[in-house]
């Protein structure tokens, strides 16, 4: 596992453009699930993966005629990537493509991959903020210091959320789920009763990646009294939790981590001892 890359705090809020690209590029992963694995109820089937190695959200594998293939996207280029058994054979640059042209290109590499490139598709049941490559816009990769820092922020949120799935008890794998963008771990308190801990890449309540933890069932505000380690702070609109936003995980690279670990251990004691209340 690599270690922690220090972030700019003050350019946290600036990666809007290349976060929502980026969304949309993680539907191509998620479209491997739809298209090749069976439907699930959770929709775990279209979550993807962080591999570290590749610096790639990548997809569940789908067996092809020469192997297992997986499907992905590298953040810090903007590239497609495929694998098979766990080796990249392929890479698609997203760069000056739209969608339609990417997919045209894509299905002949899944086919060389061994999968049937008919059954490929791009629809699926929910919806993903506006952006111009969903109006046939082409990707755009030139922002490279935002991609570097998406990347950062990804691989940074898997060495801890892997930390806390490793250690605390009925803690669910660390996957990213592309319909809310955020990746995360699931823990089970209890029968009815559970945390999540995770980083959302940046959506309407905060436009900058940031580091949350809920609780179910959701408590109630006054029960939220208890200073937050880490600098973070109780969120109460429309949804309670702590939340770290990105832009006040500040220091160098080890102070960085620290403050995460730091903010991560006390919300998930702190959201803990509310569903357990």
């Amino acid at each position: 596992m690599r270690t922690w890359i220090e972030t700019d705090p003050q350019h946290a809020a600036r990666l809007t453009d290349a976060r929502l690209q980026l969304h949309h590029a993680a539907q191509f992963g998620a479209a491997l699930g739809i298209s090749y694995l069976p439907k699930q109820p959770d929709d775990s089937h279209t979550n993807l993966g962080w591999n570290d190695a590749l610096g790639a959200l990548m997809s569940h594998e789908a067996r092809g005629a020469t192997g297992a293939v997986a499907l992905g996207v590298r953040v810090h280029d903007l590239s497609l990537v495929i694998t098979r058994d766990g080796a990249e054979i392929a890479a698609l640059p997203l760069h000056g493509r739209t969608n339609a042209t990417a997919t045209d290109a894509l299905v002949a590499l899944l086919a060389a991959a061994g999968l049937d490139p008919a059954r490929f598709t791009l629809a699926r049941h929910y919806e993903l903020p506006r952006h111009p490559v969903a109006d046939g816009a082409p990707y755009d990769a030139s922002q490279a210091e935002s991609f570097r820092a998406l990347a950062a922020w990804l691989g940074n949120s898997a060495i801890e959320l892997g930390r806390v799935a490793r250690t605390v008890p009925q803690a669910s794998e660390v996957r990213l789920w592309p319909h809310h963008f955020d990746i995360a771990t699931l823990i089970t308190v209890a029968y009815g009763a559970s945390t999540g801990a995770g980083l959302a890449m940046g959506d309407g309540y905060y436009d900058e990646p940031y580091f949350y933890v809920n609780a179910h069932p959701e408590p109630d505000r006054s029960q939220l009294s208890d200073p937050l380690a880490g600098g973070g702070t109780w969120h109460t609109h429309e949804w309670i939790g702590a939340v770290l936003p990105g832009s006040r995980v500040k220091g160098d690279a080890m102070t960085q981590q620290a403050q995460v670990r730091s903010y991560l251990d006390a919300s998930l004691a702190a959201c803990r001892a509310l569903v357990c209340a």
